[in-house]
């Protein structure tokens, strides 16, 4: 599932830098993305949520950790 979730996330974030933690359903992900500037913590996340979204819907993903920046 990690690999899954850091292609979703790079496939919509071109040139992000993704990390993902975790197993089963628990995850911690790491973004930094220049899609973040300018964007709160909030908008970022919900940024990250809106790709993730079909994942959590079905459980593959229970809890989600975020930790996003900007990348520069």
């Amino acid at each position: 599932m990690q690999e899954i979730i850091k292609k979703a996330i790079m496939d919509q974030l071109v040139d992000s830098e993704v990390l993902v933690e975790g197993s089963e359903s628990k995850f911690t992900v790491h973004v930094k993305s220049d899609d973040f500037v300018g964007k709160s913590i909030i908008e970022q996340h919900k940024v990250i949520y809106a790709i993730l979204n079909k994942y959590i819907e079905t459980g593959e993903i229970h809890a989600l950790t975020l930790k996003t920046k900007p990348k520069t």
